[in-house]
C-alpha cells in the first residue's frame, strides 16, 4: 500500500516506519531533522502547516498515519491541502483523552475529558481532545475513513523522551536509582513495537473504520516494581555496584530526579485493552522481554 506518514523520524514513527517499510510504500513528511532514507522510503521536508510540502505529495494515498498532530486544526489542514485521495485518515492519539477522576478503567466508550487544564500537559490534553472531534467532523464530511490509536506510555528503543532512558542511564554512568518512599501511582506501559504493529493491523481493515483503539499492556505498574525490573534486566555488574537512594517524590522533583510517571493514587488512571485484543489480534510484549530489549539498547549508548 502506499502511505502518508506525517511526523515519523522521531520514537513511535520512526520504529513505525521501520517496520512498515519492509511492505508498504512510505513517504515521509517531516521536518527532515533525521534522514529516513536509508529505510527505502520518500522523505519531503516541510513544517506541519506547509502547504507547498503538502502539495508535493501528489499521489494518492490509501493511508495517513498523523503521528505528530497536537492542536487543533492540524487534521483539517491536512485534509484541505493534500492534492490526491486519502483512503484512510489514522491519527495518534493518547489514552489521556478520557476524563479524569472517575476511578473506572477507561474503555474507548468512556467519556471524554472536556475541562481545560493548566500547564503543557493540559495543552497536549485538550489538543488532543479536540483534535479526535476534528477527525470525525472533517473526515465525516468528505467521507473518508478514519481510525484513532490511543497508546498509553510508550517505551522502548529509540525513545528521546527522558523516561527510562534517563533510569537506565543513572545506573550505568551514576551508579544509583532512585527508591520512592512515598509514590502510590499506577501506570500503564505499551512497547513501542507493539504500537507499531497496531497501526500496521489498522491500515485497511475496513473493521477499524470508525474505530478508536486503546494500546496498552496487559497489567500496570508502579515505580517499585518499574525498578525492580530495571534491577533484573541489568547486567548483574552494574546492579552490584548500583546504590538505592530513598527520597520523597517532592525531594525527588526539587533536586530534578526524573519523576515522569503518574506518583499518586490521585494521578492514576488505567485503561482496558480488551477491545485493541479483540478488534485487531493484538498481543502484548511481556514487560521483562520489553524491559529488557529497552536496557540492552540504552546500555550501549551510555556504556
Amino acid at each position: 500500500m502506499r502511505l502518508l506518514v506525517i511526523g515519523g523520524s522521531y520514537f513511535y514513527g520512526r520504529v513505525f516506519v521501520m517496520e512498515a517499510a519492509k511492505e508498504h510504500d512510505i513517504t515521509v513528511l517531516n521536518r527532515g531533522t533525521y534522514s529516513m532514507e536509508e529505510f527505502g522510503v520518500t522523505q519531503v521536508k516541510g513544517e506541519r502547516h506547509d502547504a507547498e510540502a503538502f502539495a508535493a505529495c501528489k499521489n494518492d494515498y490509501d493511508a495517513v498515519i498523523d503521528f505528530c498532530a497536537y492542536e487543533a486544526g492540524d487534521v483539517d489542514f491536512v485534509v484541505k491541502h493534500l492534492p490526491g485521495g486519502i483512503g484512510q485518515y489514522i491519527l495518534i492519539s493518547t489514552v489521556d483523552v478520557y476524563e479524569r477522576g472517575s476511578g473506572v478503567v477507561k474503555t474507548e466508550d468512556c467519556a471524554m475529558e472536556r475541562r481545560s487544564f493548566a500547564g503543557e500537559a493540559g495543552a497536549y490534553i485538550g489538543g488532543k481532545v479536540a483534535l479526535e472531534d476534528e477527525l470525525r467532523q472533517v473526515c465525516g464530511e468528505r467521507g473518508v475513513p478514519y481510525t484513532v490509536l490511543r497508546p498509553a506510555i510508550l517505551y522502548g528503543p529509540y525513545n528521546y523522551a527522558p523516561r527510562e532512558s534517563a533510569y537506565i542511564r543513572m545506573m550505568i554512568a551514576d551508579h544509583v536509582l532512585p527508591r520512592f518512599i512515598d509514590a502510590k501511582g499506577r501506570f500503564q506501559f505499551v512497547y513501542v513495537k507493539d504500537a507499531a504493529q497496531a497501526v500496521l493491523r489498522t491500515i485497511g481493515n475496513k473493521n477499524a473504520y470508525g474505530q478508536s483503539y486503546n494500546l496498552c499492556q496487559d497489567g500496570e505498574v508502579t515505580y517499585e516494581s518499574f525498578f525492580g525490573m530495571l534491577k533484573k534486566v541489568a547486567q548483574p555488574e552494574t546492579v552490584q555496584a548500583l546504590q538505592e537512594i530513598s527520597i520523597t517524590v517532592d525531594s525527588a522533583v526539587a533536586q530534578q530526579v526524573p519523576v515522569p510517571f503518574p506518583a499518586t493514587e490521585e494521578e492514576t488512571e488505567l485503561c482496558s485493552n480488551v477491545k485493541s485484543k479483540e478488534g485487531l489480534g493484538m498481543t502484548y510484549t511481556d514487560f521483562e522481554e520489553g524491559m529488557r530489549r529497552t536496557y540492552n539498547a540504552f546500555s550501549r549508548v551510555f556504556s
